[in-house]
């Protein structure tokens, strides 16, 4: 008994010197300090995706795609678990932009921000964004349908030219089986309005439909990927060669943010996985009549 009470008088002085209750210190002494081994599987995979996504999946994507590896997980343990690990997403926060409301003279805004389509191949959208590569920018034109926000398209360049937005056009047109009366959406960039450009949507059946100028918000899906890609993927101070930058791109297109990728448009699901839940139930429609 005495012996009890002289032990407990340095517990005591140190509680009060870091400022910790008694009852707390009492309950980390009682409680067992091994991880459960279906735990450790958790941090696994978890880790896992988190190392998949360069480190720019947050609580919400990582509940998403564990959920795909069959753990099912909270967004507060998986916050708990990140904390717990030094897992810290890359994502930034908003930012405000500014409006304006000047149409282009020849080509109007038919898509008016209507960016939810009833099927694939029915609205795509472009834009072009600059990468810095050592010692010159890279730049990167990519062709996203809307339906399931698929990347269907993209090229790369040391030019900035309709050369570069139409080769990703022409990836698009191809790797989709050539469609037929896509209504193409995009900035009004001069890389989009030029007559080689516009020749070459009408030579594919497509209608052109152009952003105000000034107005980010008329093409925010591309803007979306853009930034994703810059936050998720792209090193902070870019990369050492074009090539290297090439690279990067493609594995995140395919590899990443097409195969795996969870966006709220789908509803959790990869855009590829959105793609394919369309064309199973197309079929079993198209077999009932």
């Amino acid at each position: 008994m005495i012996r009890s009470l002289q032990e407990s008088w340095p517990v005591k002085r140190l509680c009060a010197v870091f400022k910790v209750q008694r009852s707390s210190y009492r309950y980390w002494r009682e409680t067992p300090h091994t991880i459960a081994p279906e735990r450790l599987r958790l941090i696994a995979e978890m880790k896992r995706w988190f190392g998949l996504s360069h480190g720019s999946a947050g609580q919400r994507t990582l509940v998403q795609l564990l959920a795909k590896s069959g753990f099912k997980a909270s967004r507060w343990l998986v916050s708990k678990l990140m904390k717990q690990e030094g897992l810290v997403s890359r994502q930034m926060p908003t930012h405000k932009y500014s409006k304006a409301e000047k149409e282009h003279l020849s080509i109007p805004n038919l898509l008016k921000r209507a960016f939810s389509t009833q099927a694939p191949d029915q609205v795509w959208c472009g834009d072009v964004t600059y990468v810095w590569c050592g010692s010159r920018w890279l730049y990167l034109a990519v062709v996203i349908d809307l339906y399931a926000r698929k990347v269907v398209g993209w090229a790369t360049s040391a030019r900035p030219d309709s050369d570069l937005t139409k080769k990703a056009l022409r990836m698009a047109y191809e790797s989709r089986g050539n469609p037929k009366r896509v209504l193409f959406h995009s900035d009004q960039g001069c890389h989009y309005t030029s007559k080689s450009f516009r020749q070459l949507l009408w030579r594919y059946g497509m209608k052109q439909s152009l952003s105000r100028r000034g107005n980010c918000w008329d093409n925010a899906p591309m803007e979306r990927f853009f930034r994703s890609f810059k936050t998720e993927w792209m090193p902070r101070v870019g990369y050492r060669s074009m090539a290297e930058a090439s690279g990067a791109i493609s594995q995140y297109i395919v590899g990443y943010y097409n195969r795996y990728r969870p966006h709220k448009h789908n509803n959790g699901c990869s855009p590829i996985m959105k793609e394919k839940q369309y064309w199973e139930t197309y079929n079993e429609v198209a077999k009932k009549y």
